[in-house]
């Protein structure tokens, strides 16, 4: 009881306004961090358990194809939370409690209409979003097609979506009030049952079964996350009447902060889903492959996006108490961080890639090609650490729209089109529709592109303007 107290008061809700801006960053990001990548262990064990099994390839290419889908109508949860939790970081750094515990009802009551709104087109259209990737045409041997395994998975997905909104958005309220240990504590226990069901349901139930594993696990950490901030009372005061008669200048705010996220990973998303029509037309291997590939990159990001959401809260907090002297010296202190572990984290990706794509496949080909990937992006890796963090900065400034601005640049300019192009330029005869470095490529590029226009914008003045008075210069 004593070592869980010791953890309460070192992980517990943080005040960044007060301490060492390094202090308090490596008190909040540890646990965060540590939780995003049990996150990602969602996705690692459903691809590990499901490439291992008699579904094999056929059923790992399944997953990675539904994950561009999911991740493109999960956009509404991404925006509301991302909104509730710069607003509540300011509400708690200016220590305005009322307008803290209506912005906490005002959320709540947007994810009950989001998650019911999720579910049904979630559910009706995942047919159709399948069938618009153009998956690749089954010979007849397997039991289930991809296509078919990749619709059963969204299907089951979407009727608990509920579960994931919820933990996505009552995070990022705890993250803005500088809680960051509860959340990684009922990750933990959400993914260790994910782990269990999924050995439990996936050789009798293939892919249909890992999808009903994640909502179940998913469900799970939700209702711990809504226990805990109702446990909050020190902080902030989670009432019915706010949930039920919301604040509706309070929900267009968190709207408004939260739309520019929403739709940069809605470009994500939909630029995913175009580009896995290219990859679809490589082959199963390559969807295999890829879909390796992007669950290791989803470990190797997550210094990145810990940081990124780190700089959001200290910058929101500090902006709500009107500390612009802190703001300096905390940025420094990210990108020391983000950089670091981002370093340390691709020498380990290009030291062991074999051995983590093996872990998904044991097809030959398959592992040569997903080695290859993440060869060609471990550059990258670093470039987006410096984004993340200042994006995330601008961010917790209230400033949303310039990220939404690049990623539309990067992403749909730049990275679609050049995917295109390089797969056309790289046509053989064993790869007819180009070769799979197209695919890794274009992102690459973006990725250092996308560094590049932030570090530009950052350096000028415009996103400043929601800053508080400071006598040095943050660049």
């Amino acid at each position: 009881m004593k070592f869980l107290a010791s953890l309460r008061r070192f992980f517990g809700a943080q005040d960044m306004t007060v301490g060492s801006p390094m202090s308090c960053l490596l008190k909040f990001s540890i646990p965060l961090l540590i939780g995003n990548i049990t996150q990602q262990l969602y996705n690692i064990v459903d691809a590990m358990i499901i490439g291992q099994s008699h579904w094999g390839d056929t059923g790992l290419a399944a997953v990675g194809l539904a994950g561009p889908i999911v991740n493109l109508l999960l956009v509404l949860f991404m925006g509301i939370s991302t909104g509730a939790s710069i607003l509540s970081a300011q509400y708690f750094g200016a220590k305005d409690r009322p307008t803290l515990n209506r912005t906490v009802g005002a959320s709540l009551f947007l994810i009950a209409v989001s998650g019911v709104i999720m579910m049904v087109v979630g559910y009706f259209l995942s047919p159709v979003l399948i069938n618009m990737t153009n998956p690749p045409a089954t010979d007849g041997s397997e039991a289930v097609s991809v296509a078919e395994g990749a619709t059963q998975y969204l299907q089951i997905f979407f009727l608990g979506i509920i579960g994931s909104g919820m933990y996505n958005i009552i995070s990022g309220i705890l993250r803005g009030l500088g809680d960051s240990m509860m959340p990684l504590l009922f990750l933990v226990v959400a993914c260790v049952l994910n782990i269990f069901l999924d050995l439990a349901f996936v050789e009798k139930m293939g892919v249909a079964g890992v999808a009903l594993a994640t909502i179940i696990a998913q469900g799970m950490s939700a209702i711990l996350c809504l226990w805990r901030l109702c446990t909050l009372r020190k902080v902030c005061d989670v009432e019915v009447r706010h949930i039920l008669h919301p604040d509706k200048q309070l929900m267009f705010k968190i709207g408004a902060l939260g739309l520019p996220a929403g739709v940069t990973q809605a470009i994500f998303s939909t630029s995913a889903i175009i580009v896995q029509n290219l990859t679809n037309q490589l082959g199963e291997a390559m969807i295999a492959a890829n879909t390796a590939v992007m669950r290791v990159d989803g470990f190797a990001m997550m210094p990145n996006f810990t940081f990124g959401t780190a700089a959001t809260t200290y910058i929101g907090q500090n902006v709500g108490a009107g500390k612009g002297e802190r703001i300096r010296p905390g940025i420094k202190s990210m990108l020391i961080l983000a950089l670091t572990s981002s370093v340390i984290m691709v020498g380990g990706i290009l030291l062991l890639g074999h051995n983590l794509i093996g872990l998904f496949t044991q097809t030959e080909l398959t592992r040569n090609l997903g080695v290859q990937g993440l060869q060609t992006l471990a550059l990258g890796y670093i470039c987006f650490s410096v984004t993340q963090v200042l994006q995330g900065t601008m961010r917790g400034a209230g400033e949303t729209q310039i990220p939404m601005w690049i990623s539309i640049i990067t992403t749909v300019a730049l990275r679609m089109p050049l995917a295109y192009l390089l797969a056309y330029l790289t046509r053989t005869a064993e790869w007819p529709h180009g070769q799979p470095s197209a695919i890794f490529g274009s992102l690459l590029t973006s990725w250092i592109v996308a560094m590049l226009l932030t570090i530009i914008v950052y350096k000028t003045k415009g996103w400043r303007k929601h800053l508080p008075t400071v006598k040095e210069p943050l660049a």
